[in-house]
């Protein structure tokens, strides 16, 4: 998927080394990096995402000094953190006109309740963690929808490596229930 911008949630990027590559593992130079934090707490010295490639751009309310590292945005407070509008309102004054939300999932699940998620990749893997607690999708204090978030699969591909890919658009309960 080829966007303008990636928004990363601080807590998937303490988790691993992700590095926000593109399509064929590629940096794009004009791509946007982001990440969005509450804590300010990012693990700067050890990870690639602020060693290799353009610095990425830091949403926080803290406005701490990062020095070449990445460019520090002030961001004002959601209902459910840091206001992710807010965060792609900015991304979009920067140049980009798409932004991939890539998790984790109290960042998706900000993202989801404050209404500016339109489509939702999804990948299943052939494997389970059986883990309590383990990652999942949207992770926040209630439910999105009435209980549900509605979507309508617009594709789906398997893999020969059995995973599945999948996209949704997002809408509301019953919103496509009319439509052929």
């Amino acid at each position: 998927m080829k966007t303008d911008a990636s928004l990363l949630g601080a807590g998937t990027l303490r988790a691993g080394n992700v590095e926000m590559r593109g399509i064929g593992g590629i940096i794009p130079e004009k791509r946007i990096r982001a990440l969005i934090t509450m804590s300010g707490n990012i693990p700067v010295k050890d990870r690639s995402l602020f060693h290799t490639g353009p610095p990425p751009v830091v949403f926080t309310r803290l406005g701490k000094v990062l020095g070449s590292k990445a460019d520090v945005v002030s961001l004002p407070e959601g209902v459910h953190g840091l206001s992710v509008r807010a965060a792609i309102s900015i991304l979009g004054q920067m140049g980009a006109s798409t932004v991939l939300i890539e998790g984790g999932a109290m960042l998706n699940y900000a993202a989801l309740s404050e209404g500016v998620v339109d489509e939702i990749y999804h990948t299943i893997a052939p494997k389970i963690s059986g883990e309590r607690g383990a990652a999942s999708l949207a992770d926040g204090p209630r439910h999105l929808g009435e209980p549900f978030l509605a979507l309508r699969l617009l594709e789906c591909h398997a893999a020969d490596t059995g995973e599945v890919f999948l996209r949704y658009e997002v809408g509301q309960e019953g919103e496509w229930k009319n439509r052929n």
